[in-house]
């Protein structure tokens, strides 16, 4: 039932990015360019995905197992550090170079974007140096302790 239920919830968002144009990196890059010709439809976009995500949290902070019966993961870290910030303004840089972030990525390849494509191997040649340089970080970190 999880399996399907995560399709679903997938298949949706995916239809929904598409329907939003958040898909359409020519479409998020005018959204960026408040200097030239703005389009700030995509605010619109945003602004209901956080209205629906702050009234999912509010009910899923009030619940210990999901609606399908898996254990509540939510996040519990508050503070902002140099990590969280540089980590931040290279997303945002990926996003403003290239027009996507990766779900709208993700979709774009799945519709045959060839510069998703482009996209998404630099996203996973990222993720696979971060999580290198992060196993570094913990034996370093383990073998300073020990």
């Amino acid at each position: 039932m999880t399996v399907f239920t995560s399709l679903l919830a997938g298949l949706v968002f995916g239809l929904g990015l598409i329907v939003a144009g958040m898909a359409n990196p020519a479409k998020v890059l005018a959204f960026l360019d408040l200097a030239g010709a703005w389009d700030p439809s995509l605010a619109f976009v945003m602004g209901g995905a956080i209205g629906v995500g702050f009234v999912a949290f509010l009910v899923a902070r009030q619940r210990t197992v999901s609606f399908l019966g898996a254990e509540m993961k939510l996040p519990t870290a508050s503070h902002i550090d140099r990590r969280l910030v540089l980590g931040s303004v290279a997303f945002g840089i990926g996003w403003g170079i290239a027009g996507f972030c990766p779900g709208p990525g993700l979709v774009a390849l799945g519709m045959g974007e060839g510069k998703a494509l482009v996209f998404v191997a630099s996203m996973l040649a990222g993720m696979g140096i971060f999580e290198l340089l992060e196993r570094r970080r913990r034996t370093a970190s383990t073998a300073q302790k020990g």
